[in-house]
């Protein structure tokens, strides 16, 4: 049904809109509405991403570049501190020459025999 601009709105049913009305109701239908927050949540959860699992949000946190930065300077803290444990207990085990290089694995085998003998020397 086409209307002409001197045609007045009378002859249109009273249920049926016009075009435009019909438009905007159709916009409104489709356009996002902001989710109500649930009881207890206030304005800022609901405009928030969907509540994440611990998971996702541990994996969120471990991906920016403040995080893998203070995780490299803890781990190579860590590192060293090991490294200064293996060259103290190698100061402690004798070996010919004293100034042997020796691998971690060797320290720890040269270790357990050389604590193995002092038992061995204090049972006799």
């Amino acid at each position: 049904m086409m209307l002409s601009p001197d045609q007045p709105d009378v002859d249109l049913p009273w249920g049926q809109p016009d075009t435009e009305t019909l438009l905007n109701s159709i916009k409104m239908e489709c356009a996002p509405q902001p989710a109500e927050p649930a009881e207890g949540e206030g304005k800022a959860r609901s405009l928030s991403i969907p509540s994440l699992s611990r998971e996702e949000k541990r994996r969120r946190r471990r991906a920016t570049a403040k995080y893998r930065s203070a995780h490299a300077t803890r781990e190579r803290i860590r590192v060293e501190a090991f490294n200064v444990g293996f060259a103290e207990l190698r100061k402690l085990l004798p070996t010919l020459p004293p100034d042997k290089k020796l691998s971690k694995i060797e320290i720890l085998r040269l270790a357990i025999c050389y604590i193995t003998y002092l038992n061995h020397v204090l049972d006799a």
